[in-house]
């Protein structure tokens, strides 16, 4: 995400949530070291977007949406694979993100990606009286990455 995509990417907020951010809003949040911001284009337009913190073992997604006009043609899909390559067993291994309680969309979508509610975050919302579920996607490593050693130091060696 460019300082130049900031016009679609607001419209795609407006035209997604009744509560959208700000153009503050997003600039707050992509000045701190720890956060990224991700467009996804089609026919040369902003398509969708999604902005993330990196923690010490975990992504959080913050915001995520796709232009109503696009949705449904795998763009969301292609955003969040991309994200869920990001995990690895030694370091990030698992997504967070808190999901509004009336929207079951949002909800479905993350469901169908491997997500679950681990808990329900009442009167999350400082805009609505509105409680979220906290959803989580854990890593899942392969064979491959079970057999070999935990130590990053006596995979260096050799």
């Amino acid at each position: 995400m460019i300082r130049r995509d900031m016009p679609d990417v607001l419209g795609i907020e407006n035209n997604c949530f009744e509560f959208a951010w700000s153009e503050d809003d997003f600039i707050r949040c992509l000045r701190q070291r720890n956060c990224i911001g991700m467009v996804a284009e089609c026919d040369e337009r902003v398509a969708g977007f999604m902005i993330y913190e990196l923690h010490k073992n975990r992504l959080h997604i913050l915001n995520f949406a796709v232009h109503s006009d696009y949705r449904r043609r795998g763009i969301g899909n292609t955003m969040m694979q991309k994200l869920l390559g990001k995990l690895s067993q030694e370091r990030r291994n698992r997504i967070m993100l808190e999901v509004r309680e009336t929207n079951l969309e949002a909800q479905l979508f993350f469901k169908s990606l491997g997500f679950k509610a681990i808990s329900v975050l009442r009167d999350f919302y400082d805009d609505a009286t509105e409680d979220a579920y906290l959803m989580q996607f854990r890593y899942q490593p392969t064979a491959e990455e079970l057999a070999a050693p935990h130590n990053r130091i006596s995979r260096m060696a050799g």
